[in-house]
């Protein structure tokens, strides 16, 4: 017990030594608790840490899913130089080349197909790509032809030249990726794949085609179709062709291009008493808007509006130096048919195939139900009489007067165009 001393308690050294004992051991737990909570606030530092550093590593995966994949991580993939036979249906598009800036094209929706599939291998310039034609916003084609290193599931030859992929030079087709069908499966419906041939490296799909063939249909209505075959036999040959293109004078020097064929034939295809007619063109390569341009002119004639032998003066660039002001044929209705080249003949597996068949009877059937719509449209209008179609407040509407094509403003020539060039440069 504690002795009073002087008004002052004072405690004997046992009761001292447990007071110290309690408070070191108080002392203790309170330790043990801080690092405690010490270890328990860095373990949630380290989670934190950790969860950040799952949802930074997540992040990029979403994103590389939204833009494409990067074809580097492709590289020990082998590959093969391939060429493949492109049918599209070009209405909704601007055009077959994606360097016109404007979406969509039909190149820009194959890319996105190769993307998808992952059967890009390398940077795009090392795929040395190449397009047989560049068909104008809204052209069709049922035969352009591309060609590109693609993956491969053959094995390569072991020399790569330091280029990503060991490289299939052989003709196998077994045991090869079934290009038609894993494209035709991610492309629009109004694109689709109808073969593939292996082709050289160095392969070139526009500078190795030999002949290239165009289709433009027309209703014949009340053209004159034998003045119309007639000045179309005059196109056929080698000639200079300025005066039936668009010029680009920067870039082409030479308008000479060779014309194999110049044909108008009868389709079985028939409407409300007409029928359906098409030109069939033929020739080695062809000018910008080449085509539509001889198309325009030979319905002039078919109209009665122009003689065959206007063919013969525009041909004629020493006494026609100038193309003479006209429209161009409207580019719907034209078809780039067929692509030919040697030793290149394109194949598609059977199930490729019949997909394929099945998929086009569907689009077939469904412009024909559109038509359909569009017909009972026609049937269900008002009766509307010639004379009243012919008559607005009381006036009749006259018909525009054609002038001549030789009596008509002209374009500068190439001449006038490259001096000008010259000057700016």
């Amino acid at each position: 017990m504690p002795k009073e001393v002087s008004g002052v308690h004072l405690l004997d050294s046992e009761f001292i030594a447990s007071l110290q004992s309690e408070v070191a051991n108080l002392q203790a737990k309170m330790e043990k608790k801080v690092e405690a909570a010490s270890v328990n606030y860095n373990s949630s530092v380290e989670e934190c840490k950790k969860l950040e550093t799952s949802k930074a590593e997540r992040e990029p995966k979403k994103v590389q899913a939204q833009t494409g994949y990067n074809t580097r991580t492709m590289n020990h993939h082998h590959r093969r130089y391939i060429a493949l036979k492109v049918m599209y249906f070009g209405k909704r598009f601007y055009g077959f080349a994606s360097e016109a800036h404007m979406d969509p094209t039909v190149e820009s929706e194959i890319f996105k197909a190769f993307e998808k599939t992952r059967l890009l291998v390398g940077d795009k310039k090392e795929l040395q790509y190449s397009r047989c034609g560049r068909t104008d916003k809204g052209v069709s084609s049922v035969g352009q032809v591309i060609a590109l290193f693609v993956r491969s599931n053959l094995k390569g030859s072991g020399d790569n030249n330091g280029s990503p992929g060991e490289i299939v030079f052989n003709e196998q087709h077994e045991g090869e990726i079934d290009y038609v069908r894993v494209l035709n499966r991610v492309l629009p419906s109004d694109i689709r794949i109808l073969g593939w041939c292996p082709v050289p490296v160095g392969f070139s799909a526009r500078f190795n085609c030999l002949r290239r063939e165009y289709k433009y249909f027309f209703w014949r209505g009340n053209l004159n179709l034998l003045s119309m075959e007639s000045a179309g036999t005059k196109f056929v040959g080698e000639h200079d062709f300025r005066n039936f293109c668009k010029m680009d004078a920067v870039n082409v020097h030479n308008y000479r291009r060779h014309v194999t064929s110049f044909e108008i034939f009868p389709t079985d295809v028939r409407y409300d008493g007409d029928q359906l007619w098409a030109f069939k063109i033929k020739g080695s390569a062809f000018l910008w808007h080449q085509v539509r341009c001889m198309v325009a002119v030979v319905f002039m004639i078919g109209q009665g509006l122009e003689s065959p032998n206007v063919i013969d003066m525009l041909l004629d660039t020493d006494r026609t130096a100038r193309k003479p002001q006209y429209s161009m044929a409207p580019e719907f209705p034209l078809v780039l048919q067929f692509c030919e080249f040697e030793n290149v003949k394109f194949t598609c597996s059977s199930d490729a195939g019949e997909a394929l068949h099945r998929h086009l009877v569907n689009e077939c059937r469904s412009y024909q139900l559109q038509a359909a719509i569009f017909h009972e449209a026609l049937v269900s209008c008002l009766p509307i009489s010639r004379d009243q179609s012919s008559v607005s407040s009381g006036k009749t509407k006259k018909k525009a007067s054609h002038v001549p094509l030789i009596s008509r403003p002209t374009e500068p020539s190439y001449e006038e165009r490259r001096a000008k060039f010259n000057s700016k440069a």
